[in-house]
């Protein structure tokens, strides 16, 4: 049922975890509707340098969550913002519909940390 991909990310996730001080931080979903990504990210110079998250749920939403941070780590602002699910899906070897919904939450989190780590630095400015 899983692609060997999506079997490679949730038997051996990257990035799991939680970044102390970090710059933007999301939250998607709940334990309690058995889905969650947590996502923190660490900005430099607009580039994010470094990506971690927490998971609950199948192994196509710790999968799903795991390659976003490989694929947004070194990337700048912009560019991330442009990650879709559709490409976590085909990075993830493509996702059965019924699975899509986590490709779909990983984005929403990647675009709501980078949201709060854009009203953080606005809110520093004079």
């Amino acid at each position: 049922m899983y692609t060997p991909q999506v079997t490679e990310h949730y038997e051996n996730p990257r990035n799991i975890g939680t970044l102390v001080n970090a710059d933007g931080t999301a939250s998607v979903g709940s334990p309690a509707d058995g889905e969650m990504i947590k996502l923190t990210i660490m900005i430099t110079d607009d580039v994010i340098v470094a990506a971690k998250f927490r998971a609950f749920g199948c192994p196509t939403a710790i999968a799903s969550a795991s390659i976003l941070t490989e694929l947004i780590t070194g990337l700048h602002i912009p560019d991330a913002l442009e990650i879709t699910a559709g490409q976590l899906s085909g990075a993830l070897g493509g996702l059965p519909l019924d699975k899509q919904r986590y490709a779909n939450t990983a984005e929403k989190v990647l675009k709501m940390a980078i949201a709060d780590y854009l009203s953080k630095k606005e809110a520093q400015s004079p």
